[in-house]
């Protein structure tokens, strides 16, 4: 018999219940790590509740790492049991101030994974073996063999991207892996257009190499390839799932673009920031596949895993790679030995690819609560990635988010990921960092009301900016203009 009891007067969901007890048990020591739970079908006639209600507390539960299934055996305590949680009630009032969510604050800011989705033993188990790994004393500024090797074979199968090891630079994110192409292929005063709005640390990224960085307009589809200027010397662009806006570039704007890219001699960084993440259909292969001579493709660990590993990756055509790998030990650029064999653990067991199946299928659950709770307002971009963005009427944006973030809930504003004033305003909501589905409910339903109770537009509602959006900027000025962005 488990220490858990359900209250149909109580208003929290069945689901909640069971899942609130669970937890508590197993971080008071009543439920203990190897501890064998029993079968939905028998708590679930013990409490006299749906197989259903039963089945969900389960799956939160493993989402979160605080069990796990044994094939053939059943369902049991993880071996290691999670941080505590706080339960405290979220203060009415709180600061809005940095990217540290205050305790008890509910963050619906985009940027960041669930860490609680982390399969906690395969996790466990390969920073384990590669702690028994031989060290190097000189490590390889392409990054681990082993790691390239089964990054490649990865990418092949999942993303659709055709390379040998010898094409992968190991980095410590998509943003360093700019960087250093940026160093290591572009010289200073060309120009480099990035999406806008899009990612701030890109632009800054580029700016910091003195590039002149140039905003290039973006519609729901993502970037407008037929407004590109032909004297850019590379493009950043973000097509799986565009960097806020949330549009998935189509073929023939790809096909543009790579033929663009030809026609300029231009390079294109595309950062594949959450591609395995796409709920309406399969995940689109990389634009990387079009034409590998003049992709460079940029990936990250930072959202199917946790920015915390510090790993991603850079793909290019072998003398290109060779020129970022020489820079790289040039200015003793390096990524953790350790993390880098953590990784390859994961890969090469298949843990990585078990856990993305996983976490895509929470995310999915998730934006349904997302797009739920947000009904009745203009929701963009939720086939794709770990956010969505709320169209508002100018003016509107700002001070909801305010009002929320007073209530306890963060959520960005649009303007935040503009370098260029625009007519468009709306709120991005991220649905990686909440603790729970209930906590996104919770959040989106004070946001759509907050929303919902704005007075009468003076202006219509927009989400991506307004023509007038495009035109290039000085990098310096460009920089100091753009705020800060979720790290990848």
């Amino acid at each position: 018999m488990l220490p858990v009891t359900v209250d149909r007067a109580d208003a929290a969901p069945l689901r909640t219940q069971i899942v609130r007890q669970l937890r508590a048990a197993m971080r008071d020591g009543r439920l203990v790590a190897g501890e064998r739970l029993p079968s939905g079908r028998t708590l679930a006639a013990e409490l006299g509740v749906s197989r259903t209600v039963v089945t969900e507390a389960y799956e939160q539960l493993y989402a979160e790492g605080w069990i796990e299934g044994r094939h053939g055996s059943g369902t049991y305590v993880t071996d290691v049991v999670p941080a505590p949680e706080t339960n405290d009630p979220i203060p009415k009032q709180i600061p809005y101030a940095g990217r540290v969510a205050p305790p008890g604050a509910i963050d619906l800011r985009p940027g960041t994974a669930f860490a609680g989705a982390l399969d906690t033993p395969a996790w466990r188990r390969a920073w384990r073996l590669a702690a028994t790994a031989p060290a190097s004393e000189r490590s390889d500024p392409h990054g681990l063999p082993g790691l390239r090797a089964e990054l490649a074979a990865y990418l092949r199968r999942g993303r659709g991207v055709a390379c040998a090891p010898g094409q992968i630079v190991v980095t410590r994110g998509a943003t360093n892996g700019l960087a250093l192409a940026a160093a290591a292929l572009l010289r200073p005063g060309q120009r480099a257009g990035v999406e806008e709005p899009g990612y701030g640390k890109a632009h800054a990224a580029l700016a910091a190499r003195g590039l002149e960085v140039v905003p290039c307009r973006v519609d729901d589809h993502g970037l407008v390839v037929a407004d590109l200027p032909d004297d850019l010397a590379l493009v950043y662009t973000t097509p799986a799932h565009q960097f806020p806006l949330g549009g998935v570039l189509p073929v023939p704007r790809r096909q543009a673009l790579v033929a663009w890219a030809r026609r300029t001699g231009a390079l294109i960084a595309e950062d594949d920031y959450d591609g395995e993440f796409r709920f309406d259909v399969g995940p689109l292969p990389a634009l990387h596949g079009l034409d590998p001579d003049v992709v460079l493709y940029l990936g990250t660990t930072a959202k199917m895993l946790t920015a915390r590993m510090g790993l991603g990756w850079l793909v290019a055509r072998p003398d290109l790679a060779a020129a970022v790998a020489r820079h790289r030990d040039l200015v003793n650029d390096r990524t953790s030995a350790l993390a880098e064999e953590a990784l390859r653990v994961l890969l090469e067991r298949g843990d990585l690819e078990r856990h993305v199946r996983r976490v895509r299928a929470e995310y999915a659950r998730r934006r349904a609560v997302v797009t739920g709770a947000l009904r009745g307002l203009d929701v963009r971009g939720s086939t794709a990635g770990l956010h969505v963005v709320v169209a508002l009427p100018a003016g509107t944006a700002r001070r909801v988010r305010d009002e929320a973030a007073a209530r306890g809930v963060l959520v960005d504003a649009l303007d935040r990921y503009r370098t260029e004033p625009a007519e468009g305003s709306g709120l991005v909501i991220g649905y990686g960092a909440a603790a729970s589905p209930d906590e996104l409910r919770t959040g989106c339903s004070l946001v759509r009301a907050l929303a919902r109770s704005a007075p009468p537009p003076g202006r219509r509602a927009a989400g991506a900016p307004a023509a007038g959006a495009r035109g290039p900027r000085g990098a310096a000025d460009a920089a100091a203009a753009r705020p800060a962005s979720p790290d990848r």
